[in-house]
């Protein structure tokens, strides 16, 4: 699915393609940061058309056709930079593939950083991009929800990125943006933090019957 230029009057400047993409798996604890960010920026902004909010996930290479075509791309994403937890940091442009393959903390990192180097391959890398980083405080939580420390960087991340949508040309103002490239009601945080099982009744780590030492 592609982002359409809007038709404009001759003389009048184009409005830049952009992508905002958040990414992570919201199964893993903090892992899930970049995913929520675009939830509640869904939720809390009005957009205009030449901008496109999109849940990427895990998807990896799948993700590609999306970056086809747009001018300006801002990825949400839980980075480990070493830095202490809850930490926010902004990388741009040729940085932000660097931050993406160095210390990875899962899979889905190295299939975006292999996005990107493929869209440079093929012409088709966005000419700006930026990247806001948030340093997890727990991954190892299978079916845990964002650490508090975390989720409360969220309306940081989203303030970020108000200040570079203002430089890309983006006027953003409050209300709600309307995506279908947004993962299912069924799992957006409120959801899926009120309807999680407690640690005493599910097991986080995995299935209890195949840990050594279980009788």
């Amino acid at each position: 699915m592609q982002t359409i230029r809007p038709a404009t009057r001759e003389g009048t400047p184009v409005p830049k393609r952009i992508l905002i993409l958040g990414i992570g798996n919201v199964l893993w604890a903090d892992e899930g940061f970049g995913v929520r960010c675009v939830e509640e920026m869904a939720d809390s902004h009005a957009l205009p058309e030449n901008v496109q909010l999109l849940d990427g996930g895990t998807q990896g290479l799948y993700l590609l056709p999306f970056l086809e075509n747009v001018d300006a791309l801002l990825v949400f994403d839980a980075i480990d930079y070493g830095l202490p937890p809850g930490t926010m940091k902004l990388v741009r442009n040729d940085e932000v593939p660097a931050f993406m393959g160095a210390k990875k903390m899962s899979l889905h990192q190295t299939g975006f950083q292999d996005v990107i180097a493929t869209a440079a391959l093929t012409g088709c890398r966005p000419p700006e991009m930026a990247l806001i980083g948030c340093q997890p405080v727990e991954l190892e939580d299978y079916g845990g929800g964002l650490r508090p420390l975390v989720a409360a960087r969220i309306p940081e991340a989203l303030a970020m990125a108000r200040v570079i949508l203002a430089e890309w040309g983006v006027a953003v103002g409050p209300g709600r943006t309307e995506s279908n490239l947004l993962a299912d009601p069924s799992i957006r945080r409120d959801a899926y933090e009120a309807g999680r099982p407690s640690e005493d009744e599910a097991c986080r780590t995995g299935d209890a019957r195949f840990f050594p030492g279980v009788a």
